[in-house]
């Protein structure tokens, strides 16, 4: 696998990161066509992975490199332009788009750094609480806001840096006082939270798309959130205890936060009416999301409701809404790799490519190829710098290859579906928001990169573990 690592954006790193991805394009072209694949099918492969490569090597901003990957889908004759197209009109898409509306809402008003501070103030007299005091925070914010760099880079980040040099704890010397243990600790936890809502982060709704397509099986808000309740609980209560007695920090006892706190309380004053206002839409999406199957409407329009009442009460003004840049970006990456995957699984040669795998793996018990498959699937994220791409490449393939080998169908998608978030801990480009956390410089990146690992074993285990264990409580395997 090609990784080319964030950071090279001279004219030279660029034309090699783009040469990279066209020899990736054209390896996949001119290899021998199975003659049971269409001559169609094998080109949008080729345009597939080489999209998915440029998500990897980055020679243009993402959302550049996916409309390459739709318009050369188009002008080759792989899709015709209302298939390429076309996942700028699914519901999914737009749902993501008005989540990270509402998450806009949540940093204007000041309402989810009130939330933060309100924690500290409750249980951050120690390190470890004003640990868990954040993580509790990321696990309100995480039920509606899905930009992990919002969340954890946008409204936790700013308060864990505070916090550690309120604590005279910044990097170098007096790195370990504090902050050595607060950011990484913050982040590990955001990687959680991720994994455990369908709102946790961007990519969470196609990564259920790919398992519906795959298996008919439909992670909805409440299936989802259900489901990594109690795996993700016991992970968000033993990751801050293993990093803390891996590194612990030279302060134990923070009394200074909890006044901290209050000053910061203290400044904001009383809730101004436009934090009541966002946190009544907060509390109806929520409530709605919770409940679809009661009521019936779509994820989406309860989604766009919301915009709209946060519109309609100017908590957000339309032109909030245009200078997004971030959410506009996800539009277009999102829609595109969307339907680039959706349409290139309906050709069946995700389906071929497991059957490969499942033939060299012939004969192992099906709880062997579970285990090895789950394993390289996690670790291979060292080779990608976005939990999308990773995704994008590899779920579909490794979903099939499981469910072919004997694997039940629920476990391997809820299992791939969770792993495929908690696998951005393992290095310093994971996602979107580790470049934030790295560079806040309270770790070298081998100091980083060791958390990580360290992270991932019980990591791994308590997802697979106790994840089964309640699924088999719930009756779903």
């Amino acid at each position: 696998m090609v990784t080319v690592r964030p950071g090279d954006g001279t004219a030279g790193g660029v034309a090699i990161r783009t040469a990279i991805v066209a020899a990736a394009g054209l390896a996949v072209f001119l290899a021998p066509r199975p003659p049971e694949v269409t001559p169609e099918a094998w080109r949008l492969l080729a345009i597939f992975a080489a999209t998915v490569v440029g998500l990897i090597a980055k020679p243009a901003p993402v959302g550049a490199v996916v409309l390459f990957g739709v318009t050369a889908a188009a002008v080759t004759g792989a899709l015709t332009p209302a298939q390429a197209l076309a996942g700028y009109a699914d519901p999914t898409v737009w749902m993501v788009f008005c989540a990270f509306q509402i998450a806009g809402g949540m940093v204007k008003t000041g309402l989810g750094r009130r939330l933060a501070l309100h924690f500290i103030r409750a249980i951050g007299r120690t390190s470890l609480g004003l640990a868990y005091a954040l993580v509790a925070t990321d696990v309100l914010l995480g039920t509606v806001i899905p930009s992990v760099s919002a969340r954890g880079g946008g409204i936790l980040f700013p308060i864990a840096k505070s916090l550690a040099e309120t604590f005279g704890s910044t990097p170098g010397p007096t790195a370990r006082r504090l902050g050595a243990f607060l950011l990484p600790t913050v982040y590990h936890c955001d990687v959680i939270v991720c994994a455990m809502f369908l709102t946790g982060q961007a990519s969470n709704p196609l990564i259920a798309s790919f398992a519906k397509q795959a298996t008919g099986i439909d992670l909805t808000y409440a299936t989802w959130a259900i489901a990594a309740f109690v795996p993700g609980l016991a992970a968000l209560i033993v990751v801050p205890l293993v990093l803390y007695a891996f590194s612990p920090p030279e302060i134990r006892a923070t009394p200074e936060a909890t006044a901290f706190a209050r000053g910061e309380l203290a400044r904001l004053g009383p809730m101004s009416l436009a934090e009541k206002l966002m946190l009544g839409v907060f509390l109806l999406i929520t409530v709605l999301w919770s409940t679809t199957r009661l009521h019936g409407i779509d994820y989406a329009v309860v989604a766009l409701l919301a915009v709209v009442a946060l519109l309609l009460t100017r908590v957000l003004e339309w032109s909030d809404v245009l200078a997004d840049r971030t959410a506009w970006d996800v539009f277009i990456w999102y829609g595109g790799i969307y339907q680039l995957a959706k349409a290139l699984a309906g050709t069946g040669v995700t389906n071929l490519f497991a059957q490969s795998i499942g033939a060299l793996m012939g004969g192992w018990p099906w709880g062997l190829v579970f285990v090895v498959l789950l394993v390289v699937y996690f670790y291979a994220h060292y080779g990608f710098a976005s939990i999308t791409a990773h995704a994008s490449a590899m779920f579909t393939p490794f979903l099939l290859t499981m469910l072919a080998a004997g694997t039940p169908a629920p476990l391997a998608v809820m299992t791939l579906a969770f792993q495929s978030n908690l696998t951005a801990s393992l290095t310093h480009y994971g996602t979107t928001s580790t470049p934030i956390y790295f560079g806040a410089g309270y770790l070298t990146q081998a100091g980083w990169w060791a958390r990580g690992l360290l992270v991932s074993v019980p990591t791994i285990l308590i997802w697979t573990v106790v994840g089964m264990a309640w699924w088999k409580v719930l009756g779903w395997i």
